[in-house]
Order: structure tokens, then C-alpha cells, then sequence
């Protein structure tokens, strides 16, 4: 069958009405529709048939825009916060303590014994900025090795466009432009000095290229550059050393109760944190099951005694004294520099814990991660086999920046493989390259777009009450049993500047949920776009099923059309290439008969030797033959 017949009447069959055009089929369409509108532009007079087409073309732009506006509202994967509070026994948070100080002073002493004595003589000069000061006739004499690769500076101020740079240990000081600097007046005022002390920097030692970090107190200057120099000369020392260096468990947790089992140093453990030295983690869910609480409460939860020894101190390190602690999930890794939280010495400090837990909705919704699996930077703390974290994944991030720009890695941070720590002897420029990626914004937002929130989170919420701890009158028998359990002395080796007491437990058993759903679904989607259509068009999901049909029928149409030109240009090529009808069989018959086919006789010459024809005849015109119907020849013809 005729493949265009055979598509036509299947369309007639499955419309069963006119439509073998677009005209009549857009007829049909309006004549048998269930939307409201076009039944009256075909069947209303000529004014009501263009307002009708009007109203049904501008109500189906607002239909059309009101859709866009939804899909795109529901394409923007919005969010809303839901609060919900449940009451479960709860597993008891990982605790982590520190000592405020990272390091006893009579451990180190001797690695930063010529550090102390620059730091020293610099405070001296700074203090007393004449000539002939005792700082001159020190003996032994100061090595300036360690000072010229990072020193500190005088900037003076007075005049702010061309403020002059004094170096602390040298005796003719230099202004910036090459000027000669005069020595300050014994009999200044510190309002006309306007001095500021600042850190210089530079790519390497002897360079132009160098930055200064300017302080608005001495003693921040003085503490940034004490932790620079104490930072490169720790970096050198073995890890295992800083460790016997720092503070013991047995010599700082004196006394442990967790509700009413005594406990012990030995039921905490052991990591050692850049900040903080030697850090001792309880309930940390590595080795053994976590710990639940039983009873929400202070006598349920967690008590402990700690020693700082704060008279142990590095002096020029650590300005602040005390413990420093802060509560975690299990399996993670303390941050507490950013997270934690000081308990001063000589107080009972009662931390009241309340539980928040976090859910977020994942992709689409919100770019946060499970596990970190999916985050390009390479997680450096998962050395300590703890979960992820966007902390971790930050500093891991700048230490990786760290690595491949400055070409070695920070003290603070975990190292990757293959990698020291810097330090000034071998990379002479570190402290630059340093203080310029911490301020750079560009890799600091590099860091931002890379990192990950978690997706499910437990955030702990601390209410803080202190006193003093112990009183005056119950101090003296307090301090002769500590003493006497830690040291098996007699003599009070304790006093109120390095003990601590902490009481940390559950306010109540009630957690606060806050959760995250989806603010637009699918079914939102689809019943808002129903809503519109209905109420401009008083269309339904049928209204757009006809349209679909009507669709359809269109295609098949223009493939119906598209098969007719292609015969139609099919049999214009035949035309082009045969201009006349092609010739019958008669008329080749006939051709060939006037053409000289004759009977052989004795004196002729044999068919294969036929003479050629005589010069100047024409050749025969084929062109003119026709061939005849063989019943046309009679039965006197000489055709064989």
C-alpha cells in the first residue's frame, strides 16, 4: 500500500475528522477542545472572535509566565528550618583538656635560651630608647643570627609620608628613602615619640622586597614574633621529644569522677595538638564504646582536678594561664583554638551541656558532604583516623597552599607526605611567604569554595558558672592531700595558681532537633502549575493532553507532506533527464525492420560483413524510433 495512503487514513482514523491541513486541523482542534477560549474564536462573530482571541492570547502569556516563575522557584531547591525537641539518654561528649601553656619552660629552656635573651635586650632598648643603655655591655654578647632573619622594628610616625624605619640593634638607623634617622630625645614625650613596634619580613635575608606587620601594642608585636622564632627553632625538634617535653597526664589530672565511678589519667587519651602541647581526650570513642550518661545532672557527669603548674610557663609564649578545654563528638578532632574554651586556675568551673543536632539536606539542596569523600582537598587529619570536619578540611587546605608555594609546611598543621616543616635555616623566606598567604583573600576564598559543611552535626551548648575553688578555709587540707597523692609528700606542692576544678554534665535530657526540608516538592510543582492553568484558561491535565494530540497530528501532517515533496521532486528528476515518453516495444520493432534487415541470398554479402555505409551519409536517427505492439505485425512480415 501506498505509504502516504496508508498514513492518511491512519490519521483520519485516529482523529475521525477533517485535518489532512494545518488550517483544518487547527479547526478541529478549537471546535473540539475543553479549554475555554478558543471555541468562541471560531464560533463568534468577527468583533467577539478578536476579542476572544485577545483574551485567550494574553491569558495564555500569563499562564506561560506564572509557570516560569514556578519552575524556576521550584529549580532553586529552597529550604525551610524546622526546631523539634525530643527527650533520649544521650551518649556523653568527648572531653578534651589542655594546658594554656604547651610546654614547661624547664624542659625547653634550652632551645630557646638565646631567643629569650634577644627578646630581652629588644625590651630593654624599646623601653629605654637612649644611648648608652645596658643592653650594650651584655656578656656573652647577642647572636644577631637569629634576630636579622625575622627582627623587630621601630616605625616612627612622625612623618606619616615618609616614616623612618629604626632597627632595634643597630646603632645608625636608617629612614625609609635612605635618610639617616636622629636619635630620640632622652627628654621626649611618649605623645611626640609616636612610635610603633613592628615585625619585618622578607623573602630572604638582605632583600628589598619586605613587608611589616604593624602592631598597635608592643606586646602583641612581641608575642607574634616570639611564636614565629619559637615556631622554627620547635619545628627542627622530633615529635616524639615535644611530647616528653609537654605536660604528663599522671602530673596534671590529679583526680577523676564520672558519676559514680572513680576513673583515672589512664582513661583518657593521648594526642598531641600543635597549639597546646600534650592534650588528653576522655570518652573519646576510639578504642572502646562511648560512654552514655544515666541522668541528666552535676552528680552524673564528668569531675575533674587539674594541675597547670602555671609556675612552669614559657613567659614570652603564653600570656594567658589556665586549662583549655572544649566537647566534641566522638571520633573528631579538637580544634581547640577555635573552638575551645579557658578554665581559669583557682575556680570550680560547672559547664551545663545542652544538645543541638544538626541535619542538613544534601545535593541539590545544599553543597554539604558525609563523610568529605567527595571534597578535592586531601583531608591531612585523617592521619588521627578521626571523621571529617570543615575545620580539618580548611586547614588542610592552607597547608597544602602552604607546601606548594613556600615549598614547606607550617608547624601548626599536620605535614604531608614527603614534606618538612619550615624553619629558618633552610627556608630562610617562610615567615614572608607565610604572612602573605594568610592575608591573601584569594586563596582564603579558594579554601572557602573547596570545604564542605558536614551534614549531620551535633553542636554542643555550654552554660558557664564559676567560684573560687577551694575556699580559704578548706584550701590548706585540700592542698596537703593533692599533694600528697600526686607527690607522696608531706610538703604542700600545690597552691590556687594551678589548680582547676571542672564539673561538666547534662542540663537536662531534652535535644533540640533543627532540621532542614525541602520548601518546594514535586507536588507543589505540579499542583501550582495546575492552579494557574485553571484559573486563567479553565484548562486541566486533559486540556493538555489534547494539546499534545494536536501535537502529534501536526507532526504527521508535515511527515505526510515531507513524503509527498520527495515523490513529487523524485519524479521532476525523471522529467529533467527524459524529456519525451520513452519508446514501446512496436516501435523498437519497427526501427530495427526499416533499418535494412533483410534475407540472405547467395550473391549478398553475410550479415557479420556488411558493407559501411558511403561516405557522407548521414547517421540513422534512433531518436525517431518507435516500437510497435508485436500483434501490429502481420503475418507476411519478415521479422524472424
Amino acid at each position: 500500500m501506498n505509504l502516504k495512503k496508508y498514513l492518511v487514513r491512519a490519521l483520519h482514523r485516529l482523529q475521525k475528522g477533517p485535518g489532512y491541513t494545518y488550517k483544518e486541523l487547527l479547526v478541529w482542534y478549537c471546535d473540539n477542545t475543553n479549554t475555554h477560549g478558543p471555541k468562541r474564536i471560531i464560533k463568534e462573530g468577527p468583533k467577539k472572535k478578536l476579542m476572544w482571541f485577545f483574551l485567550t492570547l494574553l491569558f495564555a502569556s500569563l499562564v506561560f509566565w506564572q509557570w516560569g516563575i514556578l519552575i524556576n522557584t521550584y529549580l532553586s531547591y529552597n529550604v525551610t528550618s524546622s526546631l523539634s525537641i525530643g527527650f533520649k539518654t544521650m551518649k556523653f561528649p568527648a572531653v578534651t583538656v589542655c594546658n594554656a601553656n604547651p610546654f614547661k619552660y624547664s624542659e625547653v629552656k634550652h632551645l630557646l635560651k638565646e631567643l629569650d635573651r634577644l627578646i630581652e635586650a629588644a625590651l630593654e632598648r624599646i623601653l629605654q630608647p637612649v644611648p648608652g643603655n645596658s643592653s650594650e655591655n651584655i656578656s656573652p654578647p647577642l647572636d644577631l643570627r637569629l634576630w636579622n632573619q625575622i627582627p623587630l622594628v621601630l616605625i616612627d610616625e612622625h612623618d606619616k609620608d615618609n616614616p623612618i624605619i629604626l632597627d632595634i640593634f643597630e646603632s645608625n638607623q636608617t629612614a625609609a628613602g635612605n635618610q639617616t634617622a636622629p636619635p630620640a630625645p632622652a627628654n621626649t614625650t611618649s605623645e611626640e615619640k609616636k612610635y610603633k613596634l613592628a615585625v619585618k619580613l622578607c623573602s630572604h635575608q638582605g632583600s628589598e622586597n619586605c613587608t611589616y606587620r604593624n602592631f598597635s601594642s608592643a606586646a602583641q608585636a612581641v608575642t607574634e614574633w616570639y611564636i614565629l622564632q619559637s615556631t622554627s627553632i620547635l619545628s627542627k625538634v622530633p615529635l616524639q621529644e615535644r611530647i616528653r617535653m609537654g605536660y604528663q597526664a599522671e602530673d596534671m589530672i590529679l583526680a577523676c569522677l564520672y558519676g559514680a565511678e572513680p576513673c583515672n589519667y589512664k582513661n583518657f587519651t593521648q594526642i598531641y595538638h600543635p597549639d597546646h602541647g600534650n592534650c588528653y581526650i576522655f570518652n573519646w570513642g576510639m578504642d572502646e564504646e562511648a560512654l552514655n550518661s544515666s541522668n541528666p545532672g552535676a552528680e552524673f557527669g564528668l569531675k575533674l582536678i587539674l594541675d597547670i603548674s602555671q609556675q612552669d610557663y614559657i613567659p614570652y609564649l603564653s600570656s594567658a594561664a589556665g586549662a583549655r578545654l572544649m566537647l566534641h563528638q566522638q571520633k573528631s578532632f579538637p580544634f581547640l583554638k577555635d573552638q575551645g574554651i579557658y578554665a581559669m586556675a583557682g575556680t570550680e568551673t560547672s559547664i551545663g551541656v545542652l544538645v543541638d543536632e544538626l541535619e542538613r539536606m544534601g545535593y541539590p539542596y545544599s553543597d554539604c558532604t558525609n563523610n568529605g569523600s567527595d571534597v578535592p582537598v586531601k583531608n591531612l587529619y585523617s592521619q588521627y583516623n578521626t571523621s571529617y570536619s570543615i575545620q580539618a578540611c580548611l586547614r588542610s587546605c592552607f597547608q597544602s597552599h602552604m607546601v606548594e608555594i613556600c615549598g614547606c609546611g607550617h608547624y601548626m598543621f599536620p605535614l604531608p607526605e614527603g614534606v618538612n616543616y619550615c624553619n629558618n635555616e633552610d627556608n630562610p623566606g617562610w615567615a614572608y611567604c607565610y604572612s602573605s598567604l594568610r592575608s591573601s583573600i584569594r586563596h582564603r576564598q579558594i579554601c572557602i569554595d573547596s570545604c564542605k559543611e558536614t551534614c549531620n552535626d551535633t553542636q554542643y551548648k555550654m552554660t558557664i558558672s564559676m567560684a573560687d575553688w577551694p575556699s580559704e578555709a578548706s584550701e590548706d587540707w585540700i592542698f596537703h592531700i593533692l599533694s600528697y597523692e600526686r607527690d607522696m609528700s608531706t610538703n604542700v606542692t600545690l597552691d590556687r595558681n594551678g589548680i582547676i576544678k571542672l564539673n561538666i554534665y547534662f542540663q537536662e535530657y531534652n535535644y533540640r532537633t533543627i532540621s532542614e526540608s525541602a520548601a518546594t516538592t514535586i507536588v507543589w510543582l505540579l499542583s501550582s502549575l495546575g492552579g494557574q492553568f485553571g484559573f486563567w484558561m479553565g484548562g486541566s491535565v486533559l486540556c493538555l493532553i489534547e494539546f499534545g494530540e494536536i501535537i502529534i497530528d501536526s507532526l504527521w501532517i508535515t511527515v505526510i507532506n515531507i513524503i509527498s515533496w520527495c515523490k513529487g521532486l523524485k519524479q521532476k528528476r525523471a522529467q529533467a533527464r527524459y524529456p519525451d515518453a520513452p519508446p514501446t516495444v512496436s516501435e523498437l520493432v519497427e526501427a530495427h525492420t526499416n533499418l535494412g534487415f533483410q534475407h540472405e541470398d547467395a550473391g549478398a554479402p553475410p550479415r557479420d560483413e556488411a558493407l559501411p555505409p558511403e561516405p557522407g551519409t548521414p547517421p540513422p536517427n534512433y531518436d525517431s524510433l518507435r516500437v510497435q505492439p508485436l500483434d501490429a505485425l502481420g503475418p507476411d512480415s519478415d521479422a524472424e
